[in-house]
């Protein structure tokens, strides 16, 4: 009756895995890597084999749209049209309501023939949502509520401590091999000091493990003390640099930030990447020669350097040299939240830098501003506006970056970009892109003044489609919004 575009999720049924298992050759260890390896494969007949099914939960399009304006009136209109959708839905108005609805539904989870991690509790009008809007990643209308997951024990054999670019350490927990999940694990995370003391896990002991959202492998606690298990002791000095650590709360810090060798690689290699100043051919295994072999300490050192200083390094030849130095030199121009990001603010990621390149206009306000004023962005909590307050108080930083601008780096500004060509104007990126990568596109857009949206609406004004576009381009059409190619962007860019 219609164009119509549905979304949904792959899944094998329990049953079939097992009925699957019986001839096969490979048994197959989990549902999840039954469907992922199934959907890859490029021989359909071994993708036929397994029997997918697909559970529909969400219409990207549909010609009428009166059809469908909530998420009740979308599981009504699948299961009318013979769509096949999960049999656990409920629509509650408390916060009483959710959390019983959940616990049924882990108790009904051991009965059904499918596998689930969780429950998605969503808003149900589908205004409300438009108006909510989305984070960098993630809808601000819906959350997922993961159930305790899958557990095994093993025994605990070694603690390692790693280093991380703020000088934290994260206790590393190395155990026997054990399979959880259909993934053979060998390490898990113990998070901290304070964790390990909590959890009471000793050296030789058993432990209980479980991979929180099917992905992290974690420590969750003793399982059984063994007659030769040993306290984990507290580390006392940095595994890498020997200085003596300070504690902090739960966590340990090697304060030595000017002179541990770890802490000045994750730092360097943050400073290169591409969502701070982007530069090309300067991986983690390049910038660690250039700290052993050229001294590279500090990010600033990076743009003292000549192609004749790379040639001592291993396997760098005359055009290697060249590009990375050309790469160098570019990328002193780099955008005002790119720049705030490569600081390696505490706690500042790539969305809070881009907040806080909009609230202070250039970066003079920004490292004057009060903690007030810091606190009172929309997302920026307490801690974090403390560890960007304190960050600026401290006179090294500043010098640091008072040397990276006596050498040429020159940040740019949105109003200090070429126009207001895109003001106005929400884009939408799809495809593999020719000339540059999306994120450059994105970058372009927004110091045209324009604004990228990770997902088609009414409100799109524009879908910028590259090779191998997906459903947003499909969802494009269907709606009307304006497809442009690369090229049709590249001219609107020269007018």
């Amino acid at each position: 009756k219609g164009e119509l575009i549905v979304r949904g999720e792959g899944m094998i049924k329990l049953s079939k895995l097992a009925e699957y298992n019986k001839t096969s050759n490979e048994p197959l260890k989990n549902a999840r890597n039954a469907v992922a390896g199934a959907i890859r494969n490029l021989d359909s007949n071994i993708t036929a084999k397994r029997n997918l099914d697909i559970f529909c939960y969400d219409i990207l399009y549909i010609q009428d749209k009166d059809v469908v304006k909530s998420q009740v009136d979308t599981q009504k209109f699948l299961q009318k049209n013979g769509f096949l959708t999960s049999d656990f839905f409920c629509v509650c108005s408390t916060l009483e309501q959710i959390e019983q609805n959940i616990k049924k539904i882990d108790t009904l989870r051991t009965q059904i023939d499918i596998l689930t991690d969780g429950v998605v509790i969503d808003l149900d009008d589908f205004a409300m949502r438009e108006e909510l809007g989305f984070t960098t990643k993630f809808p601000k209308w819906a959350v997922a509520y993961k159930f305790p997951a899958s557990e095994v024990t093993s025994i605990l054999k070694n603690v390692i401590w790693q280093v991380g670019r703020t000088g934290k350490l994260t206790p590393i927990a190395v155990v026997d091999p054990v399979t959880l999940a259909g993934a053979t694990v060998t390490r898990a995370t113990l998070n901290n000091m304070g964790d390990i003391v909590r959890k009471k896990v000793k050296i030789g002991s058993t432990v209980f493990i479980r991979r929180s959202n099917e992905v992290i492998p974690e420590i969750l606690s003793i399982a059984q003390e063994l007659p030769n298990s040993v306290e984990i002791e507290k580390p006392t000095h940095c595994p890498v640099c020997h200085h003596e650590l300070v504690e902090i709360g739960a966590n340990l810090f090697c304060p030595n930030k000017e002179g541990c060798g770890k802490q000045i690689i994750n730092k360097l290699t943050h400073f290169c990447s591409k969502e701070a100043f982007d530069i090309e051919g300067l991986s983690i295994k390049t910038i660690e020669q250039l700290n052993s072999e050229l001294g590279v300490e500090k990010h600033y050192q990076i743009f003292d350097l000549k192609k004749e200083d790379l040639f001592v390094l291993d396997s760098f030849k005359d055009k290697k040299s060249e590009n990375i130095i050309s790469s160098i030199e570019k990328s002193k121009n780099v955008p005002y939240a790119n720049f705030i990001y490569s600081l390696a603010i505490p706690n500042v990621g790539t969305k809070t830098s881009k907040d806080l390149a909009k609230t202070f206009k250039s970066f003079e306000e920004l490292k004057n501003a009060s903690l007030e004023e810091l606190a009172a962005i929309r997302d920026v909590g307490s801690v974090m506006a403390r560890g960007i307050f304190d960050f600026f108080q401290d006179q090294e930083n500043i010098s640091d970056i008072n040397k990276l601008f006596e050498r040429g780096v020159n940040i740019v500004y949105d109003n200090a970009a070429s126009g207001e060509k895109f003001k106005g104007f929400k884009f939408v990126l799809t495809g593999t892109l020719e000339n540059f990568s999306r994120l450059d596109a994105q970058k372009l857009i927004e110091s045209e003044g324009g604004e990228c949206s990770s997902s088609v609406s009414k409100n799109t004004d524009y879908v910028l489609a590259g090779e191998n576009a997906g459903s947003k381009l499909d969802k494009a059409t269907a709606l009307g919004v304006k497809v442009i190619s690369e090229q049709q962007f590249l001219d609107m860019l020269k007018k």
